[in-house]
């Protein structure tokens, strides 16, 4: 007899009553994946088990064999989702089922939009998946005891999903956890045993854990009245997916797979399942995602593959088998060459680890070339969603430099608009005769690159020019420095040498408008002053009067904001100031006799090129005077 004591009425985590309210509306588009979500719930529980069951075997409680049971009674109308696996205390309950226990909830909540189908995409994001059940259920019983602890302190946590839930202190004496779904009133399909059979085959079938159901009896035998514990049957494959051969592996067991250790519901872009034999064993499943999580730029959050050992459950988020710039690959990695009870410190570092993740690292790259050769509408939706997080790989990986290099995708001038889906290998393909450089430019946004002056001699002799507008673009150049034996140039950087694409006639005419202007060079190095480190004849520019250079050692100014946002003191830099020599405005300063006059001009013309490069304005107001004046002297 079961007996309770110490019951509780306790009040829901704000933002678990938020989702409540959007599960209780049917959220899911598809209302039986509630089934999946609390199987794999069940299924990790016992992956917990037998992992401190490693260092502690009297957890088992003589009771090694672990399962799932999933049984209903049409009657009652009830649904039971029953584990043998690791339990909860009365307090992991009310912390688990009480809360949404991860950071970012706040952030899930925000994301919210009221649109049903939108915001069912976000549920797995955010591990929610327990709160299903309230799609089907009205009430949700749940009787738990943890792994080690007496009978006498199991629990039962209930709750209507209106806002509160109860607690009391329960007799359990088995082990883990059984979940009672009381279904709602036209739920009543999910009390039946074909229905029941079918949606675990469709979506859990990969479990390497058996789920059982209990045994139909038909015709005469379900007439025989038999008050004897029920027959159970195993209803999926129950063996790990990635221990199978991939010819019996279909592309739907795969992507319910993925789903699985991902909690995520949309199917992943690509797979690459693998074995490894001879010095080193170990079987691998990668995947590719199809979408971000919440927390793809928190560093700091968990992030790794699920490691096995021998297809023993060891760790959920074994982060050293993979470089930090493939976070956002999924998979498992089984291994026969690791102890069983291996610790993070042991997974830090030694040969074994490092040849694993060299070679996990090399097969990830792999199946993102494969995806961008074979399936590049499907790159360019991996690339929107990973592409900046990719971009951090040449600075991390310096042996597979290269190999990232081909996967970078970025806009152009001979691109679709704003759009990053130019490769290294197109640019190069497309470049002319005597070009032997990567010419790109760095900008606040695709608008001010694409209509930067420094682009005017490119687009005069058709050379294509990398747009890069990301704010990791310029930290990523600093690593990035050749591809395929060809040197990369900043054209806003340096004084720009275009080699064999420049005549001989165009040489020699810079020499003599440089040897022309020599007096006005002289001049604005004294108007402008301290403002610049150096002034020049450009020979970059066709239509604009003037540009802004950076030095060759310069902080650009995507640097130069990413140490201010970090709080970083910025080393002052002075640019330079390059003047178009055959442009009419810099033919009437020439001209300006009046020094005072002249200045005026110079810093006018000064700080029109410092906003066409993106710049802010250290004094707008005297900008904003200084025009003013001009325009009082046209009209006059």
């Amino acid at each position: 007899m079961t007996t309770e004591s110490s019951t509780q009425t306790l009040g829901f985590q704000t933002e678990v009553k938020q989702l409540l309210q959007l599960m209780i509306h049917s959220l899911y588009s598809n209302k039986e994946i509630f089934l999946r979500e609390l199987v794999s719930n069940a299924a990790d529980a016992a992956d917990k088990l037998r992992f401190e069951a490693l260092t502690d075997a009297a957890l088992l409680e003589g009771d090694g064999e672990l399962a799932v049971r999933v049984s209903y009674d049409k009657d009652a109308r009830t649904l039971t989702i029953e584990d043998n696996g690791i339990g909860m205390s009365r307090e992991e309950a009310i912390a688990h089922l009480g809360t949404i226990a991860k950071s970012g909830t706040g952030e899930f909540i925000k994301q919210l939009s009221g649109d049903a189908k939108k915001d069912s995409n976000l549920i797995g994001q955010f591990g929610v998946g327990f709160y299903s059940a309230f799609i089907v259920a009205d009430q949700v019983d749940v009787y738990s005891r943890r792994a080690g602890l007496p009978a006498s302190e199991g629990v039962r946590w209930s709750s209507r999903g209106e806002g509160e839930f109860e607690v009391a202190t329960i007799d359990k004496p088995a082990r883990g956890t059984r979940i009672v779904l009381h279904l709602k009133d036209g739920e009543e399909s999910f009390a039946d045993g074909w229905t029941l059979r079918s949606i675990i085959k469709k979506y859990s079938d990969h479990i390497g854990l058996p789920i059982q159901m209990p045994v139909e009896k038909y015709g005469e035998d379900a007439d025989k009245a038999d008050d004897s514990a029920p027959a159970w049957e195993t209803v999926n494959k129950a063996n790990a997916l990635w221990t199978r051969a991939k010819a019996d592996i279909s592309a739907e067991d795969y992507n319910e797979f993925y789903k699985h250790i991902a909690h995520d519901y949309a199917d992943p872009l690509a797979h690459s399942h693998n074995k490894v034999e001879g010095k080193l064993e170990y079987t691998s499943l990668l995947y590719v995602p199809g979408r971000a999580p919440y927390d793809l730029y928190q560093r700091e959050a968990p992030k790794g593959l699920k490691l096995y050992v021998q297809r023993v459950f060891i760790m959920d988020q074994a982060e050293q088998f993979l470089p930090l710039y493939l976070r956002f690959i999924k998979g498992v990695v089984d291994s026969n060459d690791l102890s069983l009870n291996v610790s993070r410190e042991i997974l830090q570092s030694g040969p074994v680890i490092d040849s694993m993740k060299s070679a996990l690292t090399k097969r990830s790259l792999d199946m993102l070339e494969k995806l961008a050769t074979d399936k590049p509408e499907d790159y360019a939706r991996f690339w929107k969603e990973f592409g900046q997080v990719l971009k951090e790989g040449p600075a991390e990986d310096y042996s597979n430099r290269e190999k990232i290099a081909g996967l970078l995708r970025f806009a152009s001038t001979k691109g679709d608009g704003d759009a990053q889906n130019v490769s290294l290998a197109d640019y190069i393909g497309r470049m002319g005769e005597g070009q032997d450089k990567i010419y790109y430019l760095t900008g606040e946004s695709h608008l001010q690159a694409a209509n930067s002056p420094h682009l005017e001699v490119f687009a005069k002799k058709g050379i294509e020019v990398l747009l890069l507008t990301d704010r990791i673009d310029e930290w990523l150049m600093g690593y990035l420095t050749e591809f395929d034996g060809k040197s990369f140039v900043d054209i806003a950087r340096g004084d720009l040498d275009l080699g064999k694409l420049e005549s001989e006639e165009d040489k020699k005419a810079a020499e003599e408008a440089a040897k022309d202007k020599e007096g006005l060079v002289k001049r604005l190095g004294e108007a402008l002053g301290e403002s610049v480190s150096e002034v020049r004849v450009s020979h970059r520019l066709t239509d604009s009067p003037a540009i802004l250079a950076l030095g060759a050692g310069d902080l650009g100014l995507q640097m130069r904001q990413i140490l201010e946002a970090s709080g970083q003191k910025v080393p002052e830099t002075k640019p330079v100031f390059e003047f178009n020599p055959t442009h009419p405005l810099i033919n009437k300063l020439d001209n300006e006799a009046d020094t005072d006059r002249f200045a005026e001009l110079a810093h006018v013309l000064f700080d029109q090129a410092a906003l066409a490069a993106g710049e802010s304005l250290k004094d707008p107001a005297a900008y904003v005077r200084r025009l003013n004046k001009l325009l009082l002297e046209l009209s006059a």
